[in-house]
């Protein structure tokens, strides 16, 4: 099935939906994903001292890498010009553990190797803070570059080639630096985490709640068959849930896409509720399980500089944390492959150097990954209406930016639920 196929919208469904959440508090999802939950641990202000941080994140530095051809990191990142970006590399490795889930992909002759399958890019923007995370698909067609191997060779650049076969030309390097040559952004900071790893640190927080709508989910390939609803998911159900594509709408790599945006959106969510942030136990948990299981760049090792970029996202609004991805087309040459949609992709990058506020056009419900939940009535209040002072002057109105509506995304006040490929009426 091509990558870029639309489903048919369906009509009925089965699933309780919800609208819009709004932001409880401070602190994004972004530092905590990537292991700097050590520094939010402490910025959080529940008593947890500064040495606890340096303690925790000393096991970061054992495999860390260093980051090729990107520019140098200020020492302070509230300095950097328009903001920063991070890169989050997830990868497939055939842990002995999972390895069963990944079926014929970690019994043949490729067993051994990696492939960098969640490729994001988190641009944390100047003042005022929003982030915004591009997710680049497994089926993008792009060259990738020269890049040093670990032992001091260097790979020979390609003119066309899949984006998740970079990782085996160089390591996180060089998935950092085929994205920046594609995105044109510099790209200080990299972190790997693989699926295995995901489930680690789910448990972690005790689950993340997702949505399944239509009439629930079936998928052979990742032993799937749940009823539509809501459903917490941990442990293998976590690596479930974010491997699945035969189990959506349109069965491709882009509704997997927006079906993990779902997850990260919730993950947000969890991560800023009482349930977590009010629970020092499970704050240091998480914290110590994000840096046993991920690989950072060379960069993200100092506690300090994880502490400056928690606290430069420590207030961003759920509406402010967007979710996209990267705009394509269908590739002339394979109808199950994609290429870059340049054109889009330029109006997104100058959004985020401009720091404008971002809406996403695109029908979420056309994706074949997720629906859009149904906004619940509104409790009526008691509270007396605010007054106003009517000699007051109006707080300006922000512009936004619509992006082109071939660029899906959700922002984290959004909730979605899984388009699955069981119909509603059975």
């Amino acid at each position: 099935m091509s990558s870029t196929h639309k489903p048919t919208r369906r009509g009925r469904r089965t699933v309780a939906r919800h609208g819009e959440l709004s932001s409880p508090g401070p602190f994004g999802f972004v530092a905590k994903l990537i292991g700097i939950v050590a520094a939010v641990v402490l910025v959080s202000g529940i008593g947890v001292a500064a040495y606890a941080v340096t303690d925790i994140t000393t096991s970061f530095t054992a495999d860390a890498v260093e980051l090729e051809g990107q520019g140098s990191v200020p020492p302070d990142i509230g300095a950097i010009e328009g903001g920063v970006d991070i890169l989050l590399v997830g990868t497939d490795e055939c842990e002995e553990e999972y390895a069963y889930l990944f079926g014929a992909r970690c019994t043949g002759a490729d067993a051994g190797g990696q492939l960098n399958d969640v490729n994001m890019l988190v641009h944390i923007s100047d003042n005022p803070r929003r982030v915004t995370v591009v997710s680049f698909p497994r089926d993008l067609m792009i060259p990738i570059p020269s890049c040093t191997r670990e032992d001091g060779s260097t790979t020979s650049a390609t003119s066309k080639t899949q984006i998740n076969e970079a990782w085996g030309y160089g390591g996180l390097s060089c998935v950092a630096k085929t994205i920046s040559d594609l995105s044109g952004q510099n790209i200080p900071f990299a972190a790997k985490v693989s699926f295995g790893n995901v489930i680690n640190i789910t448990d972690a927080i005790g689950g993340v709640d997702v949505c399944i709508g239509n009439g629930g989910i079936k998928d052979k390939y990742t032993a799937i068959n749940w009823p539509a609803g809501p459903r917490t998911i941990q442990g293998v159900e976590a690596l479930q849930f974010l491997r699945t594509r035969h189990g959506l709408e349109n069965g491709s790599d882009l509704a997997r896409i927006s079906n993990q945006q779902q997850y990260m959106s919730s993950l947000a969510r969890k991560l800023v509720s009482s349930e977590v942030l009010s629970d020092p136990g499970t704050l240091y948990k998480l914290a110590t399980t994000a840096v046993d299981n991920i690989t950072p760049s060379e960069s993200l090792t100092n506690p300090m500089t994880l502490m400056q970029i928690a606290l430069a996202i420590k207030d961003v609004p759920f509406e402010d944390i967007v979710f996209v991805q990267y705009p394509v087309l269908t590739d002339p040459a394979d109808v199950n492959r994609v290429v870059p949609d340049h054109d889009s992709a330029d109006q997104l990058w100058a959004a985020l150097a401009a720091n404008e506020s971002i809406e996403v056009t695109h029908d979420q419900d056309l994706t074949g990954g997720v629906i859009v939940a149904d906004p619940q009535p509104t409790e009526p209040t008691t509270d007396p209406a605010p007054t106003t002072d009517p000699t007051a002057t109006p707080a300006p109105s922000e512009p936004t930016v619509a992006l082109p509506d071939n660029i899906p995304g959700q922002n984290a006040a959004q909730q979605t639920c899984s388009a699955g490929n069981v119909r509603a009426n059975g």
